[in-house]
């Protein structure tokens, strides 16, 4: 096994659980009680002098459970009150931390979001938040564990109800109608993809006297058997496109495997994910809070920032990573500046009123509490951003770094490429990951950037074009630039140019 420090991925845990062929374990229940142990120290130095109680949950992962045992076993050999949650959500354990019933010092997630079924990882939350990339390090580094005279205790505790009610509290307070089941009137299909979020369909939906009929995939299995529980995935966006469909459904949800994701899709099948996802919460909460800017990550599109200056707010377009626009937010509000929301592509989404949590259920709400008023209207959730123009053509390629060192050979090709001469590609300068161009003619009217993955050792690179039958040329373009570095793959992007 490797050094524990290498299972830092920022401001999370995360690595391999479970043997494959290819990978061996290092997120192992050795690795975890020292885990916990770190967790402990670090909570110490935070100042937390009392006796610890702290609430520890995990997904749908095969390792999961095994890993959580151990977890909570070291935990109370310390002396710490832990509360066994089960089968929770990320969000859920930050509001572990919040609920006075509970009052946690912290929230510990066993879960390795969107990644294959033999990752798993940590997620730490503190009462302030969650923890930083520095916290990580302090915790992945101070692993002695101390002398203790009493060990503490394990209380089970159904944490996913008590946060579904809250969730269900709120929904009812922002509608209007003033009614104990406002979306009575409305079918709504829930995909969970196997992973946390079944609960969300039969303890928040039903409630509010939702029909959820047609809701698939609610039962957790770490196997992932029907797609992955990734609404930044096409396979599981169609899936649920299908789902709404055929069920003629009136909205449909998708969750990430630990519900701090989610997007939508609308009565007529359009997706709301991704930039139209970022348009639609901008309406929402420029109309809450005007003027107030909005985070976003660099993969957005031009007409996004148009979009959101049209309805008088300001576009602040930062760093990839959901620690990452959390924070932007946070030092902006700290420096004078309203920023009331701070959202991803990814499908990640964190509200000032809801502690800057990212909370892909709570996201849902907030959409939720305005279908009624649109009904009552003969709007719909399309109108909202009937305003944003969308690209005629876009396209991802990722690019497998073969090397050693993957992050300094993508930071090569990066730095190199800002030297490349070709007509009709410019710079961006408002740009802070990677390096983004403009396209203008012969290369039509669009933009790509190229950027480091935050989680694995891929190249990334996304295209939009206004204008149809240039994303080719633009491939063509960087295969004559990327032949320079033999162990940045170039097969995605061959197969594109020779299907084209």
């Amino acid at each position: 096994m490797g050094k524990l420090i290498d299972l830092q991925n920022d401001s999370d845990i995360r690595g391999i659980a479970i043997d494959t062929e290819e990978y061996q374990a290092n997120v192992t229940v050795a690795a975890v009680r020292k885990i916990a142990v770190g967790i402990v120290n670090w909570l110490h130095e935070m100042g937390v002098e009392d006796k610890l109680t702290i609430g520890v949950g995990r997904d749908s992962r095969l390792s999961g459970q095994k890993l959580q045992e151990a977890l909570i076993e070291e935990l109370v050999s310390c002396g710490v009150d832990v509360y066994d949650f089960g089968l929770a959500t990320t969000p859920s354990l930050f509001m572990s931390t919040q609920f006075i019933q509970f009052s946690c010092d912290a929230g510990i997630m066993l879960t390795a979001s969107h990644l294959p079924y033999y990752y798993n990882g940590v997620k730490v939350f503190s009462q302030k938040g969650g923890a930083e990339k520095e916290d990580i390090t302090y915790i992945l580094s101070h692993t002695e564990k101390k002398e203790q005279a009493n060990v503490g205790t394990i209380t089970k505790a159904d944490l996913l109800t008590v946060y579904a009610n809250d969730l269900v509290e709120k929904i009812r307070a922002a509608s209007k109608q003033n009614i104990e089941k406002p979306l009575a009137d409305f079918k709504i299909v829930v995909d969970a993809g196997n992973g946390a979020g079944g609960f969300f369909a039969e303890k928040v939906l039903q409630p509010l006297g939702a029909d959820t009929t047609g809701s698939q995939f609610l039962e957790p299995d770490g196997n992932f058997p029907n797609h992955v529980p990734n609404p930044n995935n096409q396979e599981a966006m169609e899936s649920i496109q299908k789902a709404v469909l055929a069920n003629q459904a009136d909205l449909g949800v998708i969750f990430d495997t630990d519900v701090d994701r989610s997007a939508v899709v609308t009565k007529s099948g359009d997706l709301l994910n991704r930039t139209n996802l970022v348009a639609v919460l901008s309406r929402i909460i420029l109309a809450e809070h005007p003027g107030t800017s909005i985070v976003t990550n660099s993969p957005t599109t031009d007409h996004v920032k148009v979009f959101i200056e049209s309805l008088g707010g300001k576009q602040v377009r930062y760093v990839s990573g959901y620690r990452n626009v959390i924070n932007k937010a946070l030092e902006l509000n700290r420096a004078g500046v309203d920023s009331q929301l701070a959202v991803e592509t990814s499908g990640h989404a964190a509200f000032k009123e809801n502690y800057f949590l990212d909370d892909g259920a709570y996201m849902v709400a907030k959409i939720l509490m305005l279908l009624p008023e649109l009904q009552a209207e003969g709007k719909t959730l399309e109108s909202l951003i009937a305003d944003l123009k969308q690209p005629l053509e876009v396209q991802e390629v990722r690019f497998k770094l073969e090397a050693e060192d993957d992050r300094a050979l993508g930071k090569k090709v990066i730095e190199q490429i800002a030297d490349i001469d070709v007509a009709g590609w410019e710079i961006d300068p408002e740009n802070e990951e990677g390096i983004r161009f403009h396209l203008s003619q012969p290369y039509g009217q669009g933009w790509f950037l190229l950027r480091m993955s935050l989680h694995q050792p891929f190249l990334v690179l996304q295209i939009e074009n206004d204008e149809k039958g240039h994303i080719v040329p633009v491939l063509k373009r960087l295969q004559e630039f990327l032949n320079n570095y033999p162990e940045v793959n170039q097969d995605k992007l061959l197969s594109l140019i020779s299907n084209s």
